[in-house]
């Protein structure tokens, strides 16, 4: 179905005013020019509402929305583990991780990996996250994207991929940082107001003259197993969700990583005016994560009845964008283009910000800040570029590409929380220990895999990536102690960092908790 005038006129709208909004934010003030902590860090300058509604826009992408939809078509409720965990994650970040970083001037976490276990570690994660933002959540992006574009508006999918990495990259290319995190709050209003919308009229068309009240009783009347949070063994989806590691086991492994030491998500948070002002940011946050399996889980779930055979589950999101009034259509649809340019701006920044400081920056020790910048926006457009060639033949072939991500990520995160963890937390751990754990844990993941797919030892993939973080903790330990720090690889400084945190962080936090404790006892 293609979109109606007013729809088009829309949707025009709001690309013209965000681009101008992102370009104004983000402008020279005094004829000066950029720094690199300028274009990088938005000159360490960002609020709470910024630093929050960024997290979340850089989060909430086409492989959430379209990717957790499709898989809340598939799976049910269970998927929104991962937006309701990461509330409670994000406040342990908040409270634990980022004192330490912001303390120590952090920019990017290779940059931490350097000062605290030395360049070894730091080079071969920095090309590892190149590699993983440009070939993973970069391609996804644009292909879920297009996957939107093409299935409500008829487009050509292969344009569509060309046009989102083009705007996405126009759009952040000259302001970096703060062009992205000053008009996310924007971007995030609108995904919340359409996700909302779409959410209550694909309920209300399901509950007829009963309302979105009547829609939502349906779908438990009609699908009480699709509202199961802890999966049972014998449920055909254990092996995504697999029963209690949702709560207990390595989804919190995931969620760490991600949330902790993702540079395109804590970026926002180091960029900080204080400690103070990211840990508001951080709750802000957590409270949006709480609100968004309604947004991208609940519709997925709707076309259990209003859509129940369609070919490929990715479709349920944009199926359903399709039962909109006009008008309502192109608000929606803006809405969902928000939430990809926001997302994907966000990653082509980050990409751009660790080739330039962490490798570029160490081969050109002399590089101007004006040089830094520009060779920043050459990394960016190179990202992009890589992206849309490489989407359809990386992602093509899955139908549920939110699952395709998370297990491949999975491959990575038990090391890499292994890592910080140890590096934060515990003076004795070592650069040879890190090192250990990080080839180690790649190369035990990609072993109980491959048994996996021999069917020699059936494992799901969230406990493989609890198991793994338990061997990589263990072999990092003793390594560690075998081989101990190389002086003066200790550079993280400690003094003056304080776990601390104010009345209102502690209110929100206990709030969340509260929320959590409430769906999965209902849910259960």
């Amino acid at each position: 179905m293609s979109l109606a005038t007013v729809d088009l006129v829309i949707l025009a709208i709001y690309g013209i005013a965000i681009f101008g909004l992102a370009q104004w934010v983000s402008r020279d003030k005094g004829g000066g020019r950029k720094t690199s902590t300028d274009y990088f860090m938005a000159s360490k300058s960002l609020p709470w509402w910024a630093i929050g509604a960024s997290l979340i826009a850089a989060n909430i992408s086409a492989e959430q929305i379209i990717g957790m939809s499709g898989s809340g078509y598939v799976i049910g409720l269970g998927i929104a583990s991962y937006e309701w965990m990461a509330a409670l994650t994000l406040l342990i970040v908040g409270k634990f991780f980022l004192p330490i970083f912001l303390r120590n001037d952090i920019v990017t976490m290779p940059q931490f990996l350097q000062q605290r276990y030395g360049p070894t570690i730091r080079n071969v994660m920095a090309v590892f996250w190149l590699l993983l933002y440009v070939f993973v959540n970069v391609t996804s992006i644009l292909w879920l994207g297009s996957i939107a574009v093409n299935t409500v508006t008829g487009f050509n999918q292969d344009y569509a991929i060309v046009a989102i990495g083009v705007f996405a990259l126009a759009y952040q290319l000259w302001g970096g940082l703060k062009a992205v995190a000053l008009t996310d709050i924007v971007q995030v209003a609108l995904l919340v107001c359409g996700g909302l919308i779409i959410g209550f009229i694909a309920l209300s068309t399901i509950g007829g003259d009963g309302g979105a009240v009547a829609g939502f009783q349906t779908l438990l009347t009609q699908f009480p197993e699709k509202f199961d949070m802890i999966l049972s063994k014998d449920n055909p989806h254990y092996q995504e969700l697999p029963g209690i590691a949702v709560l207990l086991g390595g989804l919190w492994v995931m969620n760490i990583s991600y949330w902790g030491f993702n540079q395109y998500i804590i970026q926002r948070a180091l960029a900080a005016r204080s400690v103070a002002e990211a840990q508001k940011g951080i709750a802000f946050a957590a409270y949006l994560k709480l609100l968004m399996p309604v947004i991208v889980v609940l519709p997925g779930m709707a076309a259990l009845v209003l859509a129940p055979n369609l070919t490929a589950p990715d479709q349920a999101y944009p199926t359903m964008m399709n039962l909109l009034p006009v008008g309502l259509k192109g608000l929606v649809f803006a809405a969902l283009i928000a939430a990809i340019i926001a997302s994907l701006a966000s990653k082509v920044n980050s990409i751009s910000t660790i080739f330039t400081l962490d490798l570029y920056a160490k081969v050109r020790p002399g590089a101007s800040e004006t040089h830094l910048v520009a060779v920043g926006r050459l990394a960016a457009v190179g990202a992009v570029i890589i992206g849309i060639l490489t989407a359809r033949p990386l992602l093509g072939g899955f139908s549920q590409a939110f699952q395709f991500i998370q297990d491949f990520t999975g491959f990575f995160t038990p090391s890499i929380v292994v890592i910080f963890i140890l590096g934060l937390f515990w003076k004795r751990a070592s650069e040879a220990g890190a090192l250990t754990a990080a080839v180690g844990g790649v190369a035990l993941s990609g072993l109980l895999w491959q048994l996996d797919r021999m069917d020699l030892f059936t494992l799901p993939f969230m406990n493989r990536v609890g198991l793994v973080f338990v061997v990589a903790l263990i072999a990092a330990v003793v390594v560690s102690l075998l081989v101990p720090p190389k002086p003066g690889t200790l550079k993280i400084r400690l003094d003056g960092v304080s776990y601390r945190t104010s009345l209102g962080f502690n209110i929100a936090a206990v709030g969340v908790i509260i929320v959590l404790i409430a769906v999965y006892s209902i849910w259960w």
